[in-house]
């Protein structure tokens, strides 16, 4: 178990599609974790920017450019991009920082100005980039994909539409006690089933929506922590950012197709599986450890498949874990207490960042209407293109 560094901070601009420069929702949420922080911005000694390969040169030095608008102070500034990992990554960036004694307050900082429909590649003829290929020549957009996931749960498992419908149903409820999401509506199941088929079985309350939104963390050592007389922080235990190994015999984007190993099962360590695996022994927990999971529902059907990754049940498993009410709020083991992504979208460099603020503010017991009962430990999961991984574990 590696050491421990302490969330001074949270803050969020809220999602939505507002038609502004990313930087305005980035500089917006690294404030609102400044102020969580009782810091003031000349106090921060290094900037970890998430990247956006959207929003043009400034989105890919993301870590200059939040510093730039928040005012030049001569902090020390790093821009990481893991395409959805993309947050993870610049909180497992700021945490080596601090670990190793290069900084003690650090900024991270994500945020997106998405396309409205789903994400593309972005433009020009690149014969070698495989998420280029993928739409070129299979026209397979991320739906194609998602439903293809949720195919195979219900070829494996017998998994049905209705309950992909429950994940959309409990994810808006617990959406529409979030004043930072984007759609605070509750949903049926009734109105998940009417709405418009978008890539069979999935319709399009399945599947999560494109956003603009920003999150930050202030992060520091944990001597920082008690010298603001902070007794009980919030504790980044652990970052998982492992990546696939071979074979791979599960279809992953932007690779559609599988490794050539026709006689291999599955290997030892599937991907999904060992990247929260890799964060539980870095924490020295299990998942009966824990009290909450923030998960990345890009749609309800690979919000189940997350529930198995995590080892909070067994494969084939998670509809019946689903159906008990166990993932609900006032379950026994509530995911995405935030909404996830089905209540606030996609904003890539963001999103990681977010699951981790929502942690944040769960450990300590302010989330409001949402607030887990005694919450004291919280992991995130998602996964990011070309084999990122992207787990954080935090413990109050």
């Amino acid at each position: 178990m590696t050491g421990e560094v302490a969330v001074l901070g949270a803050g969020m601009h809220p999602w939505g599609k507002w038609g502004r420069d990313f930087t305005e929702y980035g500089t917006a949420a690294a404030r609102a974790a400044l102020a969580d922080a009782g810091l003031e911005w000349s106090a921060i000694e290094s900037v970890v920017g998430a990247n956006t390969v959207r929003c043009g040169y400034p989105g890919q030095v993301a870590g200059a450019t939040f510093a730039r608008a928040l005012g030049w102070q001569g902090a020390k500034v790093t821009s990481v991009y893991a395409a959805c990992a993309t947050g993870a990554r610049a909180i497992d960036t700021a945490r080596a920082q601090i670990l190793s004694g290069m900084a003690d307050t650090v900024l991270v900082v994500g945020a997106d100005a998405a396309p409205k429909g789903f994400f593309a590649p972005a433009g020009g003829e690149r014969p070698d980039d495989p998420d280029w290929l993928r739409f070129r020549v299979l026209g397979a957009t991320n739906p194609a994909y998602f439903a293809l996931w949720a195919r195979r749960r219900m070829a494996l498992y017998g998994d049905t539409p209705e309950d992909f419908a429950r994940v959309k149903v409990k994810n808006a409820a617990a959406g529409a006690l979030n004043a930072r999401a984007r759609y605070r509506s509750r949903v049926t199941a009734e109105e998940v089933a009417a709405s418009a088929v978008v890539a069979d079985p999935l319709r399009l309350l399945d599947i999560c929506a494109t956003s603009d939104g920003g999150a930050a963390l202030v992060l520091g050592s944990m001597e920082v922590a008690r010298r603001r007389g902070i007794r009980r922080p919030v504790r980044i235990r652990a970052v998982s950012s492992v990546s696939p190994r071979h074979p791979r015999t599960a279809l992953d984007l932007p690779d559609i197709a599988t490794d050539s190993a026709p006689a291999a099962g599955p290997g030892d360590d599937p991907f999904r599986p060992s990247i929260a695996r890799a964060a539980y022994e870095e924490a020295g927990l299990g998942p009966e450890d824990l009290s909450l999971a923030e998960v990345y529902d890009l749609s309800t059907a690979l919000e189940l498949e997350w529930y198995e990754d995590l080892g909070l049940c067994g494969a084939g498993e998670g509809a019946k874990l689903l159906r008990e009410g166990a993932t609900a709020l006032g379950g026994r083991i509530p995911v995405n207490p935030s909404g996830g992504l089905a209540s606030f979208g996609e904003a890539v460099p963001a999103q990681a960042i977010a699951q981790v603020c929502e942690l944040t503010w769960q450990l300590r017991g302010t989330a409001g209407d949402r607030q887990v009962a005694g919450a004291h430990t919280g992991i995130t999961a998602n996964q990011g293109l070309f084999g990122h991984g992207s787990s954080v574990i935090a413990v109050c």
